[in-house]
């Protein structure tokens, strides 16, 4: 691997990050460039990496000792875990310019950045050196040119922008984990972030709303407007879209659920009615279920569905019709292991499991963790006082409810934050 004199930003964002010894230290999310007082394109400084518990660090450009397509590789010397923060002097070149508005200064037109390009000078120093500008034509049915400029020919790449496009950024974005997603949102202003999230397909946004802190939540919810902020709902499972209604207050709980689909709503009214920190108010009311008489191979190609969650996928419950909670009497569990050493043609009903007593509504969260614990569980479920099945306690379910309830927040230090 060499390390080359241009380097185009954009295609740096997701590349792995290896130390010397080759082991993977975590992945490039952005550039870091100093703004100078003169006329001189901003200096490139490092990069801001992404770490395993989405803690984001800042690598010294001088540390980096190769760049390829496949990855950026460091020289020696000690890794600065501290949690990377913007200066007042600084942008982060993906975050604060793809998607600007600019002025190509040789034909007047206006244009968007798609890239920014750095470039190292015989000294070793890097700055931001090239602008890509995509030309806009105003004709839907067309994309304007694509222009190389130096970044001296293009006005209105520093300073505060006016409400700006986000196809660039979401490009960017795109293979990102909802979780690492709602991370990189966390590290935009406010204003870009809305716009980047109202950006997202319904079911996109929905995934990652489920992974932001509440105040995020509410903040991006009501910039969509109701009607948008309703479909976003439908699209959340029952128990996300609980929680974040319970962060609203009651007027707009009700104007928000009378705007969804009935049928995304009813479970969503129920696990309002249940209260804080107990199973009925984190159980997820859509696990698996499935009648006695299904077969294995029926049960196997349900919990292939993409969607469900890996918690969610490793059981079924076992009930009498109706299938949709409440169900009819309740049964038992088939783990997926069963499964998977059974005949296809085998029916759920000769394997079902029902040694533990399941949870009531009611069971308060520590006497969950507890017995989760003792039987090494994922799944729990809860039934009410006529064992019929109502949900499904899972132990991301529990985990989110026993972190502290800043762990998401990026914006501060959570308890236990070892920078805290």
């Amino acid at each position: 691997m060499t390390m080359p004199t241009r380097v185009y930003i954009a295609r740096l964002a997701g590349l792995a990050v290896f130390d010397p010894n080759g082991d993977q230290v975590g992945r490039v999310r952005d550039a870091v460039a100093r703004l100078r007082g003169t006329s001189r394109p901003p200096q490139v400084v490092g990069l801001v990496a992404e770490m395993p518990m989405r803690r984001q660090i800042f690598l010294s450009i001088n540390r980096i000792t190769s760049i390829d397509a496949e990855a950026v590789v460091l020289g020696s010397g000690t890794l600065n875990l501290r949690r990377f923060e913007k200066r007042a002097n600084e942008l982060l070149v993906l975050a604060d310019l793809l998607d600007r508005r600019v002025l190509i200064e040789s034909t007047g037109r206006a244009g968007v950045v798609v890239d920014v390009a750095m470039e190292s000078n015989r000294s070793g120093e890097w700055s931001l050196s090239r602008v890509a500008v995509r030309e806009q034509t105003g004709r839907l049915s067309r994309r304007g040119h694509l222009h190389q400029l130096e970044w001296d020919l293009v006005q209105g790449l520093i300073g505060v922008p006016e409400t700006r496009g986000t196809a660039n950024l979401l490009a960017v974005l795109a293979d990102m984990r909802p979780a690492d997603l709602a991370n990189a949102l966390q590290e935009l202003p406010d204003t870009r972030r809305n716009e980047v999230a109202a950006a997202l397909d319904d079911a996109r946004l929905a995934d990652v709303l489920g992974e932001l802190p509440e105040h995020d939540q509410v903040e991006i919810l009501a910039a969509l407007g109701r009607e948008r902020a309703a479909d976003i709902l439908e699209e959340m499972d029952p128990d996300d879209a609980a929680d974040l209604l319970n962060e609203l207050p009651l007027p707009e709980q009700d104007v928000l659920l009378d705007l969804m689909q009935p049928d995304e709503a009813d479970p969503v009214r129920q696990l309002l009615k249940y209260k804080p920190g107990t199973a009925g108010s984190v159980m997820t009311s859509e696990p698996v279920i499935l009648p006695p008489d299904a077969t294995v191979a029926e049960a196997l190609a349900r919990i292939r569905e993409p969607q469900l969650s890996p918690a969610v996928a490793a059981q079924i419950f076992v009930a009498r019709a109706p299938m949709a909670t409440p169900t009819g009497r309740y049964l038992g569990i088939v783990h997926f292991q069963r499964l998977l050493r059974e005949p296809p043609a085998e029916l759920l009903g000769a394997m079902v499991v029902n040694d533990l007593d399941p949870l009531q509504p009611t069971t308060p969260l520590p006497e969950i963790t507890r017995r989760m614990a003792m039987y090494d569980l994922v799944a729990m479920p809860v039934v009410d006082a006529n064992n019929r099945l109502v949900g499904a306690v899972t132990v991301d379910d529990v985990l989110d409810q026993s972190l502290p309830r800043d762990w998401r927040d990026r914006t501060g230090r959570a308890e236990g934050d070892p920078d805290g």
